[in-house]
């Protein structure tokens, strides 16, 4: 096994490979801006480094957000174009899931919340670091606040609402390698992880204009 990770749903682009048993090579640059240009330089860099070819990847794990509609199609048409080229199956993680699997707190019930913008943010809570139970959504913090009280919580939007979330703990971004481990770890135990489809949580900004004149010639 050689798993390619990558993520794009929150400011990090995140890469990293693992072999099945161990990570064997990561990278990660926190760049909101930047994830098309970041993306496939990281990728390069991870190979070198583990002195492979993308010949050898024979899975391709995705993070599938929740995230904003820009960023996290990077990763997921990335992740989509890998598995078609190399002939291999491309598996989506929940975003959430990665952070929460990283998390730097002790094992019993947490929160996961990232930046949703808007003043607003995805977020889940976990009984473990393994154990999601709720779905992802995407709220404003003052409004989860009863659900979420005297809980730990876990990622960036956590720090950036501390009156709603005052016990926030690190890692502030997903990394691919939790990714990685993660998804190694399930596909060990033959659990089927998700299609790598989007989780936006949200309709998009650009609509059709409801009332729009129409202009016909003469």
């Amino acid at each position: 096994m050689l798993l390619l990770a990558l993520d794009t749903a929150t400011p990090a682009v995140t890469v990293a490979l693992h072999d099945g048993t161990a990570v064997v090579a990561a990278s990660s640059q926190v760049d909101a801006r930047r994830h098309g240009e970041l993306l496939l330089p990281a990728v390069d860099r991870i190979l070198a480094e583990a002195g492979t070819g993308l010949d050898a990847v024979t899975g391709v794990v995705v993070g599938i957000g929740p995230g904003p509609y820009t960023g996290l199609r990077v990763g997921l048409m990335t992740a989509d174009t890998f598995g078609l080229a190399l002939g291999v199956p491309v598996h989506g993680v929940c975003t959430l899931d990665g952070l929460a699997y990283a998390a730097d707190v002790e094992d019993g019930p947490f929160v996961v919340a990232t930046d949703a913008r808007r003043k607003e943010v995805y977020w889940a809570r976990y009984s473990d670091s393994r154990t999601r139970v709720t779905e992802p959504s995407v709220d404003r913090p003052a409004d989860i606040a009863d659900q979420v009280a005297g809980l730990p919580a876990v990622g960036a939007g956590a720090l950036l609402y501390p009156d709603t979330f005052p016990d926030a703990h690190a890692p502030e971004h997903v990394s691919a390698a939790a990714l990685a481990s993660l998804a190694a770890e399930r596909l060990g135990a033959g659990v089927e992880l998700p299609a790598p489809r989007p989780l936006y949580l949200r309709r998009p900004d650009a609509q059709v204009p409801k009332n729009y004149k129409v202009v016909t010639p003469k």
